[in-house]
């Protein structure tokens, strides 16, 4: 790893922990700095799951006494991210990688629209909040769409913790903290099944793992004295235009 690529890499890390502790997104910049170090589409996506999984664990325990009162009522969707993140990670690695380089724009794209949305998606969770009692377990529709979002979660993962806002909102009403506390840990478990998938079967580049890794937790150390300088509204504009061009970049490279 030359000087050049290292200097990209633990930017992309760094930026990545501060967004992702501020706004979520941060996906995207990890993916896109592998790509651009040399790495095939596919490694690069497993290397930037496996990069951002510790910073997703460290956001789950410190949602601990939360995630205690809700334990039980979790155990469907923990479920269906299990079997969804598993089967996202093999159908990745079963992909064609002429084929996921071709869907590689279209994926960023998703992404990116998602975040733009993410205020709409939140409201439409709270909407359905209000149609079902917060408390009560999830139904066979609800799980289901869990499980969906696993999928892509495991396949992709870039915009899974926004699609899980509306989901989540079917469980936790318009409780913020008991929703982030179960979106991250259906995250951890969704990715970090389709981690395993990916160190398995060899699909991960280990120094980019170890430098992107330890960026990102600097990062997302750092956040709290970035969100005091930069207003979030800035942030996210900066996650939306930067997803736009990089989507627009791929599909016409």
């Amino acid at each position: 790893m030359d000087l050049s690529t290292l200097i990209l890499l633990l930017s992309a890390g760094f930026a990545a922990g501060i967004i992702n502790a501020l706004a979520g997104g941060g996906t995207i910049f990890t993916f896109s700095a592998l790509i651009a170090a040399g790495l095939p589409p596919i490694t690069a996506n497993a290397t930037s799951a496996v990069s951002v999984l510790p910073g997703q664990i460290a956001s789950t325990f410190a949602y601990r006494s939360e995630l205690r009162a809700i334990a039980r009522r979790l155990l469907p969707f923990v479920v269906a991210s299990a079997l969804g993140g598993t089967a996202g990670g093999v159908l990745l690695l079963a992909t064609d990688p002429s084929v996921f380089r071709t869907l590689v724009p279209w994926l960023i794209l998703f992404a990116t629209v998602l975040f733009a949305l993410s205020p709409l998606i939140a409201s439409v969770g709270e909407r359905l909040a209000t149609r079902r009692a917060a408390g009560s377990g999830p139904g066979l529709s609800a799980t289901a769409l869990q499980g969906a979002v696993a999928i892509y979660g495991g396949y992709f993962g870039a915009g899974m913790g926004i699609m899980m806002l509306a989901t989540l909102s079917l469980t936790e009403g318009r409780d913020y903290h008991r929703i982030n506390a179960a979106k991250n840990v259906l995250a951890c478990v969704m990715q970090g099944l389709a981690v395993i998938v990916f160190i398995i079967s060899g699909a991960v580049d280990w120094p980019s793992v170890f430098v992107v890794a330890c960026a990102s937790i600097v990062g997302g150390w750092a956040s709290v004295q970035v969100g005091k300088l930069l207003p979030q509204q800035a942030i996210r504009w900066g996650v939306i235009v930067t997803g736009l061009a990089l989507s627009g970049w791929y599909a016409l490279g």
